[in-house]
């Protein structure tokens, strides 16, 4: 199994692991508007574009990644799992970077890379 399936399939054991430990906690919380909440899908161009900002940033994960093609959209998880991959990546690669050059313990461009691509798909949370 090569890494980057390993880690999309870690990333999603994870955030079903959560999912079903805060379900409680969640249903007693006041209702959030809809502009905190992360899209159920991505359009597939918003993806690719997404996916061409980490890579040109450096992320050798989105540069692996295969551009999504023949679907009109897919889900947010995939764009969460590029998202959290190339932030972890990014993270690593960043970490003997004096903490006056880092913001969220990356690179500055790193992070407006990952902000950037964020956007661009509608995400919030990753």
């Amino acid at each position: 199994m090569n890494t980057t399936m390993r880690n999309v399939l870690v990333s999603l054991a994870t955030v079903a692991a959560l999912g079903v430990v805060a379900a409680p906690v969640a249903s007693a919380a006041p209702s959030v508007s809809s502009s905190t909440r992360n899209p159920s899908t991505v359009k597939a161009a918003d993806y690719n574009q997404a996916r061409s900002i980490l890579a040109n940033a450096g992320s050798k994960t989105a540069a692996k990644s295969h551009p999504v093609h023949g679907k009109p959209d897919v889900p947010v998880s995939y764009g969460t799992s590029l998202l959290a991959s190339a932030r972890d990546e990014f993270r690593a690669a960043d970490k003997n970077l004096p903490p006056k050059d880092k913001k969220s313990d990356m690179s500055i461009p790193h992070y407006n890379a990952i902000h950037s691509a964020a956007n661009t798909m509608g995400i919030d949370r990753w």
